[in-house]
């Protein structure tokens, strides 16, 4: 299984990133692996509009089973639920400790975005 992160760093010893469209990173790890990955998001920091969907499509194409971010706006979650990828929002801290926060099965699935478009 693939968790994507949007993320302040290049690996799991990076900070959870709260925006999604407009993270520094998308880390991906793979749960059957242990491979670690990232993608750099920089052509969305500062995008006018649309941060949130090509991001997501940037998850999409990781292969992501699962999102992880701080907030999650409602078009990259519609985007990222077209694709089957199942959100986990409100989150924080290191990308490590939410690893081992999912496998132990803490966290929670989201059904919806926690905010409003344009979200900073």
């Amino acid at each position: 299984m693939k968790l994507v992160f949007a993320s302040t760093g290049m690996d799991l010893k990076a900070a959870l990133d709260p925006r999604f469209g407009r993270c520094s990173y998308f880390v991906c790890y793979d749960t059957d692996t242990k491979e670690v990955s990232s993608v750099s998001n920089s052509q969305n920091l500062n995008a006018a509009q649309g941060a949130g969907i090509q991001a997501a499509t940037t998850v999409a194409d990781c292969g992501a089973d699962y999102a992880f971010c701080g907030h999650c706006g409602p078009k990259a979650f519609r985007v990222l639920q077209v694709a089957n990828i199942k959100v986990i929002c409100g989150v924080e801290g290191k990308l490590s400790d939410l690893v081992k926060e999912f496998e132990a099965g803490n966290l929670k699935v989201a059904d919806s975005a926690d905010v409003e478009g344009h979200w900073m």
